[in-house]
């Protein structure tokens, strides 16, 4: 059994949070870090994001404007030392330059040389602050064949994979909402940007593990796999000598819940428990508050929730005349065509990353 921190990448507005507080209730094994790497990407001397490029005073104000991939890196394996496993989740974007653009390798992280776990102390001092104009990016630094993230191969062979995706239909407008009055305000998110959908990322970042074998071929939750004739492995290793590729449907973990976690953790060798679906309680609460305080706006269904359960109806999908007038109804004609053409950008990503989801008769 793979016994690596385990990483869930996803793209912004996948219910990822609600995900999240199912195993921020296990805090006797695992130690979840939350979001860490937008601090790197939106606000650090090596930010990818464009959105606070013109903006010094908000990102010196949000207290990461020092913040490198390698500080960040450096923090999971210290929690990591502490006993734990650590359980990430995060933006797979948050690794990858915006807009397809060619990526090479941090700066903080040149010179990283797989050591024991995901610890870059051994690193030599690298001054990631660069004197000249305009944005950090690019990095004076060299890519990887076929890699499209800033993040050595050799660091990212140290993470267990997993993958959550949404429909964008559902994902897109939420994203919206929160970047238009009145949530701007509290999010700090001012204007819509469909370069921060995440779809491309993320299925780059897929692509390239499973062509490097560290994830799959075999499909979580299935014992052949439908996509590959790859050696079926046990308790969540592949038998090429990857872990199962693990993608989690948001629709299918709300229709579904107990099944769709039992089959996550059989995958990643957590212990299932169904207590792990419930947080009402007041040490429950204070932790999440705590750990979502610092990207405020988005996460306030999730900190309020008390459990996961099943939706009552399974959602309808509505004709895309009838979304249109919905969000042209919510956010006039502009935005809402801003979101019908971010949507029509995403579905091809979703649905190719949907043919790898986990399967499993929804309850009744």
């Amino acid at each position: 059994m793979s016994n690596k921190p385990i990483f869930v990448a996803t793209h912004p507005r996948a219910c990822s949070t609600a995900f999240e507080r199912v195993f921020m209730t296990r805090r006797n094994t695992l130690q979840c870090v939350h979001e860490p790497f937008g601090d790197a990407y939106y606000f650090g001397p090596e930010r990818l994001a464009e959105r606070y490029e013109d903006d010094e005073k908000a990102r010196t104000e949000s207290g990461y404007s020092d913040s490198t991939y390698k500080t960040i890196f450096d923090r999971i394996a210290k929690e990591g030392s502490e006993g734990k496993r650590p359980f990430i989740k995060d933006m797979a974007q948050y690794w990858i330059p915006p807009s397809g653009k060619p990526a090479t390798v941090a700066p903080s992280l040149a010179n990283y040389k797989r050591g024991v776990g995901t610890d870059t102390n051994a690193l030599s001092p690298v001054t990631t602050r660069v004197t000249k104009e305009g944005p950090p990016y690019p990095y004076d630094t060299k890519g990887e064949p076929n890699n499209p993230s800033v993040v050595p191969a050799e660091l990212l062979a140290n993470f267990h994979f997993t993958f959550l995706i949404r429909h964008p239909r559902n994902s897109i407008p939420s994203y919206y909402r929160c970047t238009v009055p009145p949530l701007d305000k509290i999010t700090g998110f001012y204007n819509f940007r469909p370069d921060e959908a995440g779809y491309d990322e993320l299925r780059r970042l897929f692509d390239y593990l499973r062509n490097e074998g560290q994830v799959g071929p075999k499909l979580a939750g299935q014992e052949s796999s439908d996509i590959t004739n790859g050696t079926n492995g046990t308790n969540g290793v592949d038998g090429s000598g990857g872990v199962e590729i693990c993608v989690i449907d948001a629709d299918d973990l709300l229709d579904n819940p107990s099944e769709i976690i039992k089959a996550f953790c059989k995958s990643t060798g957590i212990k299932y428990e169904p207590e792990m679906l419930k947080w009402d309680n007041q040490e429950d609460h204070d932790v999440a508050k705590a750990a979502f305080e610092k990207w405020k706006g988005f996460h306030e269904d999730a900190i309020n929730s008390k459990e996961l359960k099943a939706r009552t109806h399974k959602k309808t999908p509505k004709s895309e005349e009838a979304l249109l007038e919905e969000w042209t109804e919510k956010y006039g004609a502009e935005g809402a065509k801003q979101i019908a053409e971010t949507v029509k950008a995403c579905e091809a990503d979703y649905e190719y990353l949907k043919t790898f989801a986990i399967k499993l008769p929804l309850a009744n």
